[in-house]
């Protein structure tokens, strides 16, 4: 492993990017666009895709009560219990395709209550996974611990969707759905092997009669305010953005689930270069200036998405392919960019209740946000008019609409603190000078 700052990652790190590898492989068709399709197979209107794509950040609020018993049980435990009742749910959902004997609406019905029970015990459970990794990874390698964990995700991404793509073709019967959800839930399970050999941190003791947990306080400490802050609105922005792409692209596109799958999958491409584009640089950089290029750059996306699904371009595949890559790339950056700052924020003594305030702010205003925008889309209907040389659809209308949530998020990043991040313009000539000169160095032939 590399060094940073005289600090190593921790022995035993690896059984973590392992498990979050084959969980990887396991969620994305859970909560990716397997699922959406699937959904819409079954006559899902926009608001009910709007339902499923936020139930799992909507639960996340049950980390509140549950972080008051990670004392008693300990991190690894605490997960290792959660994620193992989650694999047994996906078990279940995989024969939801092949009840046949129920009609579509009650298919749908019953996935839904599944997919509620899958992502309480999701819920639950998760809140004790930033504190362990926090007490895990020392502070001066956190920056590449997220970096290489986001690489591993990204592509177990691209090989879960790369085989859904394969399995679903055109049309899918339900028993492609069904080895599909059936794939997810045998590698969530290999994934509880390698969770259970993650080395285990002691859970920090809480002072004795503390009484009631002070969650105003916690609100009020200033660094964490502004970066909760933060993370609302990206939540707010970024919700739904996967799922009315893929929504769009069916519908309006007129592309089948394969192709579907396939594009989608470049998505991850995008979050496995973040490795390479930020990654060792994140804990020099600092997650300010990351965030910034983050907001920006959605800015141009989302300026793209609203030119395809107003007329102004024609959807062609390159184009899709490019915005794709780049909502990756900019999903995964802002992803280790918060995680960094709020592990750097947030003190040692309270630190579950910290991340769990943190995870649940956030994580419900990702769950409402696509219930928002999907009761948006079905509003609007078919309603089109035309301004400004574009045609103002349901669509065209939400990524604008999003566009607006991202230019928020840019003022409230200008407010955050963090004293140790260089400016932007160093960032850029990091990025834009430095690096492409050592790689010219690299690749010059020496004499």
């Amino acid at each position: 492993m590399s060094e940073t700052a005289g600090q190593r990652l921790p022995p035993g790190i690896q059984h973590a990017f392992l498990f979050a590898a084959f969980n990887a492989l396991s969620f994305q068709v859970m909560l990716g666009s397997p699922m959406v399709l699937y959904a819409k197979s079954l006559g899902a209107s926009a608001t009910v895709l709007g339902i499923i794509a936020g139930m799992m950040p909507l639960l996340v609020i049950s980390q509140i009560p549950a972080a008051n018993h990670i004392h008693r049980v300990g991190y690894k435990r605490f997960v290792y219990a959660g994620w193992g009742l989650r694999v047994l749910f996906i078990f279940i959902i995989a024969l939801v395709p092949l009840a046949t004997f129920l009609d579509a609406g009650n298919r749908l019905a019953l996935l839904i209550g599944l997919l509620f029970c899958f992502n309480l015990s999701r819920g639950i459970s998760s809140c004790a996974w930033l504190p362990w990794i926090t007490g895990l990874v020392p502070e001066g390698v956190r920056g590449r611990y997220l970096a290489i964990d986001a690489a591993v995700v990204n592509a177990g991404g691209i090989v879960a969707l790369g085989l859904c793509a394969a399995l679903m073709g055109s049309d899918p019967a339900g028993w492609r759905f069904a080895a599909a959800f059936g794939f997810s839930a045998v590698t969530g399970a290999i994934s509880l092997g390698f969770l259970k050999r993650i080395p285990d941190v002691p859970v920090p003791e809480e002072p004795r009669g503390a009484g009631r947990v002070p969650w105003l306080e916690i609100f009020r400490h200033p660094p964490f305010r502004k970066l909760l802050r933060v993370f609302v609105a990206w939540s707010l922005a970024y919700g739904g953005l996967t799922t009315f792409t893929v929504a769009f692209l069916k519908s309006r596109a007129g592309l089948a689930e394969g192709p579907i799958l396939l594009i989608t999958s470049v998505a991850f491409l995008g979050g496995l270069s973040s490795l390479w584009f930020i990654g060792p640089r994140l804990d020099r950089l600092g997650s300010k200036p990351v965030l910034t290029m983050v907001g920006t750059g959605w800015l141009a996306v989302l300026a793209g998405w609203v030119a395809l699904a107003g007329g102004g371009l024609s959807v062609t595949l390159p184009a899709v392919l490019a915005l794709q890559f780049l909502m990756g790339l900019l999903a995964a950056l802002a992803s280790m960019a918060c995680s960094r700052l709020v592990m750097a924020i947030v003190p040692a003594m309270g630190r579950s209740h910290f991340f769990a305030l943190y995870s649940v702010a956030g994580n419900v205003t990702l769950g409402l946000a696509p219930i928002g925008w999907g009761l948006l889309i079905d509003a609007v209907g078919d309603r089109r008019v035309n301004w400004l040389g574009l045609e103002w659809n349901r669509y065209s209308l939400f990524y604008a609409a999003a566009a607006l949530a991202f230019a928020l998020l840019l003022l409230l990043v200008r407010r955050l603190n963090e004293p140790q991040a260089v400016s932007m313009e160093a960032m850029l000539r990091e990025l834009l000078v430095r690096s492409p000169q050592k790689i010219l160095l690299r690749l010059w032939p020496r004499s």
